[in-house]
């Protein structure tokens, strides 16, 4: 049995451990699933197509729709619906009561090569002087949307523009859109997608419509899973269908290259809060370094396990939640400062661990 011992200042092997390691990632193999620009189905989310629907058919729809709800619930997904059926009909009754537009279609088959000229898609960009993937949607990413909605193209004149996600913009960023937004163009619309709406700013918030999407039910859950995992058994989709928290994306992140593993160190994370396994956590930071992406993925997982919680513990009236709300703040923002600063996993690993102790020492377990 590995002995346990508590937090105490880290050595300086530990401390100074070389951060150029992180160059040192290895991708995993992982399977290949369809892009939201080709997915065709919207799975589990019919009263926000619906809501769509009835807006964009109506002929009057909203020149900006916030798109919000947990990652991997099919934010991209309905956007990109909503754009292959504008960039093919326009705002009108011309096509599917559900926004489908066949595969076949022009647009739609410029959508799904990521070439139509009506589209345009702003994310976070590689720094060209690091070779790594910023850590904000720049201002200057944002301005490209002036010059975008100036041309024409598509049915009717019609441009979209999807912000992937809007929670990636900076300060400038911010008040680049809310600019746009106060003077929107004719024939334009701006799909902002966002996992954490309250974070963005309230004027731009109020100058959109609504569309939140919900968790999927176990039971679409588990017939995407069949679908996507036709050869996993029906055991194995149960588990991933159970530790995804109604996401189809952290399902099949799960499904993909280590990702049951590291859902599994996260919640051992948990569990072990009150004594932590410090040999442990350093073999994971060590696992981490050689896996892309893995303290990031590691994080949600750490980060969604201990929000499910916290949200049953709610259900059932249990005290000191504050606590529990304040320490997963705390651990989204040290996990969020690792990936931008491209720390090390062991250190961030190890500030995490200090935190879910301290919160389970003073409140208890969650």
């Amino acid at each position: 049995m590995r002995s346990r011992r508590r937090f105490g200042p880290l050595s300086p092997a530990v401390s100074g451990y070389n951060s150029a390691m992180a160059k040192r990632s290895i991708k995993a193999a992982e399977p290949e699933f369809p892009h939201p620009r080709t997915t065709r189905t919207l799975l589990g989310q019919d009263a926000a197509l619906a809501k769509a629907a009835r807006a964009i058919r109506s002929g009057k729809p909203p020149q900006g729709w916030l798109i919000s709800g947990p990652p991997g619930v099919g934010k991209a997904t309905i956007a990109y619906h909503i754009a292959r059926y504008l960039l093919a009909h326009g705002a009108g009754d011309g096509g599917a009561a559900d926004l489908s537009v066949p595969a076949g279609e022009p647009a739609a088959l410029q959508v799904a090569a990521g070439a139509h000229p009506g589209l345009l898609v702003l994310q976070r960009g590689i720094n060209e002087k690091t070779g790594k993937l910023m850590t904000v949607l720049s201002v200057e990413e944002i301005r490209k949307l002036a010059g975008f909605f100036g041309m024409t193209s598509g049915a009717g004149g019609w441009r979209v523009a999807i912000v992937d996600t809007a929670d990636d913009m900076n300060d400038n960023a911010a008040n680049a859109l809310l600019k746009l937004l106060e003077e929107p163009p004719s024939r334009a619309m701006l799909l902002l997608l966002s996992n954490t709406p309250g974070r963005l700013l309230p004027t731009i918030r109020s100058r959109c419509q609504r569309l939140v999407l919900r968790p999927l039910g176990e039971p679409a859950l588990m017939r995407a899973l069949e679908s996507y995992l036709p050869d996993m058994s029906a055991s194995e989709r149960a588990q991933l269908a159970r530790l995804s928290a109604g996401s189809i994306g952290a399902a099949l992140a799960l499904a993909s290259g280590e990702g049951r593993e590291l859902a599994a160190e996260a919640d051992r994370l948990i569990e072990n809060a009150s004594q932590p396994d410090l040999v442990a956590l350093l073999a994971l930071g060590d696992r981490l370094f050689r896996i892309q992406d893995g303290l990031e993925r590691l994080g949600d997982f750490l980060i969604e396990a201990l929000s499910t919680r916290i949200r049953a513990r709610a259900h059932q009236g249990a005290p000191h939640l504050d606590r529990w709300i304040i320490a997963l703040a705390r651990l989204k923002d040290g996990f969020a400062r690792a990936a931008g600063l491209h720390l090390e996993p062991r250190q961030t690993l190890l500030s995490a661990a200090r935190e879910i102790e301290r919160t389970a020492r003073h409140v208890g377990a969650v």
